[in-house]
């Protein structure tokens, strides 16, 4: 598979608000691994364009993955002219969520991208499928930001044996046994979010990548109070920014979060991380993470393993 032939690793890092700064981009494709970054979060088209070309101005052994929702395909203003750029970019990966994929699957092969899909559950799966994604993104229990709450262990051989096409996998991964579990129970990429918040290049404030250094998996706990939709959520953040975690106010309907206080906002002052800052106790370089990483892999699992499963694959 060309597309990955030059990765070091078999890892994505995920797309994330905030985190996803062009620096962490661009560190970890060059240390081989897909570069995740979130698109849909980016409300100017000239800093939108200015990302795809320094992307585009060297050639990078890890690819760029720009994460979409699926409804960035009824946008007639900014949405149209996001998906012109990364047309005339040739984006070659495209992550979407959040919705019926099809149309923006059309437009993605359209320029010869491929898209895959974030999905939580086997039905999330098995309709993006029907879409005709490329691959899958699955979700599992203990990711940061909207986690699944599926076990990896059945899930991912659930999916695999319904499919034989592309699967990354994400929740909870931070060194590189990880990984390698993650392939052993049938994904082909692992996904890492948690790990890439806390690196030097990431775009969050630093008292957001030194709480994830310093807590624990205990510290992590699921609302939908904040913003409406279920996420993962470090309770020292919480009590930050005023509020208790044990006690959050309700939502205001079924898909807005709760009255926060003045001047705070979810991701940017109430921070978000999974399970795997247990794991987590430093904030290094992307370029030490990704060589770390790599020593913890190959002890864990044999090199040409990955390799051969992803030239062979479908994608």
């Amino acid at each position: 598979m060309a597309l990955f032939a030059n990765l070091r690793l078999p890892l994505v890092c995920a797309p994330m608000s905030f985190a996803s700064s062009l620096p962490l981009t661009l560190a970890c494709a060059r240390a081989g691994v897909v570069a995740g970054w979130q698109g849909g979060n980016i409300r100017s088209i000239d800093e939108f364009g200015a990302i795809l070309d320094a992307l585009a101005a060297e050639e990078l052994p890890g690819p760029p993955l720009i994460n979409f929702p699926a409804r960035i395909v009824d946008d007639p203003d900014l949405g149209a002219a996001k998906l012109k750029l990364c047309e005339q970019h040739r984006v070659p990966l495209i992550m979407s969520s959040v919705g019926n994929p099809a149309e923006l699957v059309r437009r993605v092969h359209g320029w010869g991208g491929r898209v895959i899909h974030d999905a939580t559950t086997l039905r999330h799966a098995e309709k993006a499928l029907a879409a005709g994604v490329d691959g899958l993104m699955l979700t599992c229990a203990g990711a940061g930001g909207h986690s699944g709450l599926l076990s990896p262990f059945a899930f991912l051989p659930a999916v695999r044996a319904m499919y034989d096409g592309l699967i990354v996998a994400g929740g909870g991964i931070a060194n590189g046994a990880g990984i390698a579990a993650a392939l052993a129970l049938g994904a082909d990429l692992a996904c890492m979010g948690t790990r890439f918040i806390a690196t030097h290049e990431s775009g969050v404030l630093p008292g957001h990548k030194a709480m994830i250094a310093a807590v624990g998996m205990e510290d992590i706990f699921m609302s939908d109070a904040m913003n409406g939709i279920a996420a993962n959520w470090i309770r020292q953040s919480v009590a930050q920014a005023g509020l208790d975690p044990d006690a959050l106010p309700p939502k205001r309907g079924p898909l807005r979060g709760a009255a926060l206080p003045e001047g705070v906002r979810p991701w940017r002052d109430i921070w978000s991380a999974g399970h795997s800052v247990g794991l987590i106790a430093d904030v290094p370089s992307t370029a030490d993470l990704v060589e770390r990483l790599s020593v913890e892999f190959n002890a864990a699992f044999a090199p040409e393993g990955w390799r051969g499963r992803l030239e062979g694959r479908r994608f």
